[in-house]
């Protein structure tokens, strides 16, 4: 599947119309058109960095390197997110994390 199929089809399965997606990678319609058309085929680092944020998969997935499970592109999005935290940050995340596991173990 090539990068533009796989922007439309991920926009798509979120319910986002063009001017949404858009709007939420802080980018024109028009280019995003241009991307899901294959007409754009060189988008910046940052832009990728967004449409991995925002659609929750790996920028490898995004560029077709990595075929893994949407789970496991859940997972590196999110891996990748906590890098961006301090360290009292990552802290409370883990602390939440250990106390979901004991509620759900009850």
């Amino acid at each position: 599947m090539s990068f533009a199929a796989r922007i439309k089809e991920l926009r798509l399965k979120k319910g986002m119309s063009l001017q949404e997606a858009a709007d939420a990678l802080d980018i024109s319609k028009a280019h995003l058109w241009e991307l899901e058309s294959n007409k754009s085929r060189n988008p910046s680092t940052e832009l990728l960095k967004k449409l991995s944020d925002t659609f929750a998969v790996s920028i490898g997935w995004l560029v077709g390197e990595d075929e893994s499970s949407t789970d496991d592109q859940q997972m590196k999005v999110l891996f990748r997110q906590l890098q961006d935290l301090s360290q009292p940050d990552i802290e409370l995340i883990q602390s939440i994390i250990a106390t979901r596991k004991s509620q759900n173990r009850q």
